[in-house]
């Protein structure tokens, strides 16, 4: 057998346990054990609804380590049963190259668990768009950029809950909210918040001019109910008004709208898409929640970034990809430098590449600073 390949496949074993080691799989693993044969089990179990979910989910995102962790194990020992058979037929020879390539390309995306470490990186997102300078054309590019996150998270089995929507009498969106949960939902999109920049011909304009579009993403992860959030009702101004939206029986005929205000850091979040005024408070006090779980997170970024005379490399306000349509189509990402021809392809949800050199870019910018 080719030297090379055992090498490879010795890399490949050796890359594998450091992944257990990272990703503490034993104690993962025994967590499952835990759950499924004892907590799970217990008559009591479904009593308490929100907690029975609450450890399903958790369950649910060990499982989603474990798996692929699992299936690539496999795949190493199918690949050296292969070199055994090869040493004595040399046909199985012939599938080895491929079948290395393929789990390599599988490591490195495993490899990518280690980089969401983070304390909220196992949550789910609440992502937030607002429609910002360029007139009907920033709505259009707002809509755009919601259709984005849409597709691309059910291309990644995670579900999508609309939580609030105000359309503009135009075209597009002036803002949007939306819940993505699934497995490392926050942890993937992080990254995406600040502003999104779109040049192109305007759809909107007669004289067909070229236009720049703004539109900006906020990224929060959707906590527990079980994790502390200071949080205080003389803090919280409620407003309430009637919904808006495309028309219906249920359309701006109650006030069943909720606005809420955190007066010490003046975030505002909405809600107006459930039915009721007592659903519409709920979704917006988690929303709040939320909010505030990433400000704390921001907190602690900036402190470790001015340990070493860095900048934060989180901000709602900064500029972080551009979208070019005219004169040539193109997508690319001011931070990492990541980049795609296909500008389609990135509208229809193709944008895991931006997120994974993100966690690459942004855990190399730590590393460094630990260096110093």
């Amino acid at each position: 057998m080719e030297k090379e390949i055992i090498d490879r496949i010795k890399a490949i074993r050796k890359r594998l346990g450091l992944l257990k080691d990272s990703l503490n799989y034993d104690d993962k693993t025994a967590r499952v054990k835990e759950i499924e044969l004892q907590q799970v089990q217990d008559p009591d179990f479904w009593k308490v609804p929100d907690k029975a979910n609450a450890i399903v989910a958790e369950l649910k995102s060990i499982k989603s380590v474990l798996k692929p962790l699992n299936d690539a194990w496999g795949a190493l020992e199918e690949l050296e049963t292969m070199v055994e058979l090869a040493d004595e037929d040399p046909s199985f020879a012939e599938d080895l190259p491929q079948m290395l390539e393929s789990l390599e390309k599988e490591l490195e995306h495993l490899e990518l668990f280690t980089l969401l470490s983070g304390p909220n990186d196992q949550c789910d997102a609440i992502l937030t768009i607002n429609a910002r300078d360029g007139g009907t054309d920033a709505n259009d590019w707002a809509d755009m950029l919601l259709r984005m996150y849409i597709n691309w998270a059910q291309s990644q089995g995670y579900k999508v809950e609309i939580l609030d929507r105000l359309d503009n009498d135009e075209a597009g969106i002036n803002s949007a909210s939306i819940a993505i949960r699934g497995p490392l939902a926050y942890g993937y999109l992080k990254g995406e918040a600040g502003m999104h920049r779109l040049v192109r011909i305007s759809p909107f304009n007669s004289e067909g001019k070229r236009q720049t579009s703004f539109a900006a993403v906020d990224v929060d992860p959707e906590v527990s109910d079980n994790v502390e959030v200071e949080l205080h009702d003389k803090d919280i101004r409620e407003d309430v008004f009637r919904a808006s939206g495309a028309g219906g029986q249920h359309v701006n005929k109650t006030s069943s709208a909720i606005r809420l205000t955190h007066i010490p850091t003046g975030v505002v979040v909405q809600c107006q898409n459930e039915r009721s005024q007592h659903q519409n408070r709920a979704m917006a006090l988690k929303m709040l929640r939320a909010r505030l779980a990433r400000i704390e997170e921001e907190k602690r970024e900036i402190e470790q970034a001015n340990k070493y005379n860095d900048k934060a490399k989180v901000g709602f306000g900064s500029q972080i990809r551009n979208y070019f349509l005219h004169p040539d189509q193109r997508v690319k990402d001011a931070r990492t430098g990541f980049y795609m021809g296909n500008f389609h392809a990135v509208l229809d949800g193709n944008i895991q590449g931006f997120l994974d050199a993100y966690l690459r870019w942004y855990v190399k910018g730590e590393m460094a600073g630990d260096s110093e």
